[in-house]
């Protein structure tokens, strides 16, 4: 098992999501951002069913950037309660695994 991390974040439309992974990708708390620009969301909110169309932002990271990414989603996030779900990547391409891990480390 690796230390790479697959986050899915959910965003109100594509502006947002690419603001919020404009931000992530430029301080290194993502290797990448895959953003599906739409997808119908249905979910239980304040009691009652909502549906929606937002954007789904596929991101790649590490667990050592995950608390930073997570904070930094929540920062400039509109929602009040954002979806950040993180998934264990169990295996990958050895390259793609360094260079994603390459990718997020702090500069210097």
């Amino acid at each position: 098992m690796s230390d790479e991390l697959v986050v899915l974040v959910t965003a109100p439309g594509i502006d947002d999501a690419r603001r919020i992974s404009m931000e992530l990708v430029s301080h290194r708390l993502a290797a990448c951002v895959n953003i599906i620009p739409a997808v119908q969301s249905i979910y239980t909110w304040n009691e009652k069913i909502e549906e929606s169309e937002e954007a789904l932002l596929i991101v790649k990271t590490t667990t050592a950037r995950y608390a930073e990414l997570e904070a930094r989603v929540k920062a400039l996030h509109q929602y009040t309660t954002p979806e950040v779900i993180a998934l264990k990547i169990e295996r990958g391409l050895a390259p793609y695994l360094k260079w994603l891990r390459n990718s997020t480390s702090p500069p210097g």
